[in-house]
């Protein structure tokens, strides 16, 4: 009884660790990633995005604009760290398809609430060449706000090709291929905690 119980025992630490190391590679329709960010660390970079947010606008009521889809895990975990007054809003604007940037932006989604002399912050999960956060800005200035802030969990500095200032940002990362937490390839991924990179 007392062998079988170790033995038992021993193939479940064998189990866990099987596990544990296949989570380090999936597979998103045809092509493989591998894991380059644990979901610790994004929770720690919601953390400290929240925590400036929590200063920055005090008494201020923001409203922040979720860019669907990529951004509604971002959003969610994010907003639940941020304990002020505020209010919350989404469009949707897709510029990829399968695994490179068309640069075409289609706004699906729009809004709802009254910008005018608002304070703004806009919630993207990842900005890389700055094509998106460019037309999302532009698109916002037409509603007279009273000022508009970036916040990104994801920045890719060698990817970005614009002059547009990125208030609040999370962690930098390659200009590679990314899907989990929000991010996908062709629709799938998005549901991963952690973030992987396409393995070439």
């Amino acid at each position: 009884m007392i062998l079988y119980a170790w033995i038992h025992a021993i193939n479940l630490r064998f189990v866990v660790y099987k596990n544990t190391e296949m989570a380090k590679t999936i597979q998103v329709h045809d092509k493989k990633f591998k894991k380059i960010i644990s979901s610790e660390k994004i929770q720690k970079a919601n953390n400290i995005i929240a925590k400036k947010l929590n200063k920055d606008y005090k008494n201020k009521k923001p409203i922040f604009i979720s860019v669907l889809n990529g951004s509604f895990l971002f959003t969610s975990d994010l907003i639940k760290k941020v304990n002020i007054e505020c209010e919350i809003s989404f469009i949707k604007i897709s510029s990829y398809s399968g695994t490179q940037s068309t640069g075409n932006m289609n706004t699906l989604i729009g809004l709802n609430e009254t910008l005018k002399g608002r304070n703004v912050v806009v919630l993207d999960e990842m900005v890389d060449s700055g094509n998106t956060i460019e037309k999302v800005i532009n698109e916002l200035k037409k509603l007279n706000p009273k000022t508009i802030k970036i916040a990104t969990l994801f920045f890719k500095p060698d990817a970005y090709k614009k002059k547009i200032k990125l208030d609040y940002v999370g962690i930098k990362v390659p200009n590679d291929f990314l899907v989990g937490y929000g991010l996908d390839y062709d629709g799938l991924g998005r549901n991963y905690q952690d973030i992987y990179v396409l393995d070439k």
